[in-house]
């Protein structure tokens, strides 16, 4: 299958000079509270915490963006897996166009030039209408929560990989992500970042960014019961138990499975030996380079930590471990769904 279609918003001359600051003004009105320290405070949209810089472009996209039947979307709370999801479904549907060894047969945006999150535009940024890439693809991705994306997503047949992963794992990643963030606007103001214990506090009552991190998940996962031809749940941790077998998922369910040739071939194992997280890891681009929406930049490397199944036994207690997981239970209970 090649795909052609990408969605477009609605024309720029239907959006006017005053659109910022109406979005501004909207979220002055919403419920607040004051979060991790040293970030900004987070707005309550829609029973979620969402930071401003990531609620503009909801209430942007929610008002100018038309999903299209072809169109497929990411979706995952922060530090789920976002990156490598990104990187394989990238890699996934330019196949046809992969590098080979020598580094020729370049698509115009590579997974070797940039980091996946300049491949697949995020719809918070409002990236969607000036997405660069390799092949006109209509993958999109979003940390919005499910009842959080603009109502033509929902309502449209375009298909929704959503990836979660365990939430001791994720809240341990996202602290030192948003860490890195802070001391990379300016290193003193690492000193004034929550600390893992504090931060710890507010993620267990639901204070994180798009947060609580239950009702993302059960969003989507409920979603998932009800249309599942539409939206393929996955979680992080059966993605590195068995990749390649997710790999051919996520083909089949893009609409572009891997012919028996390719399998014979070695394509699979090629797709899952580029998106490796050694691999991508290692790449000059991501090594060195940076990765700047409106203005923030941050080291490309922040996205390549560790990537580890466990790694939050490193960093929280066992009763800290205990905890998260209590209230996973209780939260989750009666869903179905279980980490």
């Amino acid at each position: 299958m090649e795909f052609s279609t990408t969605s477009k918003p609605i024309p720029a001359s239907g959006i006017s000079p005053e659109s910022p600051q109406k979005y501004v003004e909207e979220i002055s009105q919403l419920p607040k509270e004051k979060g991790w320290r040293g970030l900004q405070e987070l707005f309550l949209y829609k029973n979620f915490w969402l930071y401003p810089v990531f609620l503009e472009g909801a209430l942007h996209a929610r008002d100018h963006f038309q999903a299209q039947p072809t169109d497929i979307f990411l979706c995952s709370s922060m530090k789920t897996g976002t990156t490598w999801l990104k990187a394989l479904s990238f890699a996934i549907a330019t196949r046809g166009h992969l590098p080979s060894d020598d580094g020729s047969d370049m698509t115009t945006v590579s997974l070797r030039t940039a980091v996946p999150h300049d491949c697949i535009p995020f719809l918070e940024f409002n990236e969607y209408s000036t997405a660069v890439t390799g092949s006109e693809i209509p993958l999109f991705a979003s940390h919005l929560p499910y009842t959080c994306l603009p109502k033509s997503i929902i309502d449209s047949d375009c298909k929704i990989a959503y990836i979660c992963r365990d939430p001791k794992d994720t809240f341990v990643s996202m602290w030192f992500f948003l860490r890195k963030f802070v001391a990379g606007k300016n290193s003193t103001d690492v000193e004034s970042f929550s600390s893992i214990d504090e931060a710890f506090e507010l993620f267990c009552k639901g204070l994180s960014s798009h947060g609580p991190y239950w009702k993302h998940i059960l969003g989507y996962w409920e979603a998932s019961k009800r249309r599942p031809e539409k939206i393929l749940f996955l979680k992080y941790e059966d993605l590195v138990e068995d990749t390649q077998l997710w790999v051919k998922k996520l083909a089949e369910f893009f609409g572009c499975p891997f012919s028996a040739e390719e399998e014979r071939e070695g394509v699979v194992e090629r797709v899952v030996k580029e998106c490796s997280f050694e691999s991508l890891r290692n790449l000059e681009v991501n090594r060195s380079g940076k990765h700047e929406k409106r203005g923030r930049a941050i080291e490309n490397s922040a996205y390549f930590r560790k990537g580890v199944v466990g790694d939050w036994r490193n960093h929280l207690t066992d009763e800290m471990g205990k905890k998260i997981d209590v209230i996973m239970e209780e939260k989750l209970m009666g869903s179905g769904f279980t980490f």
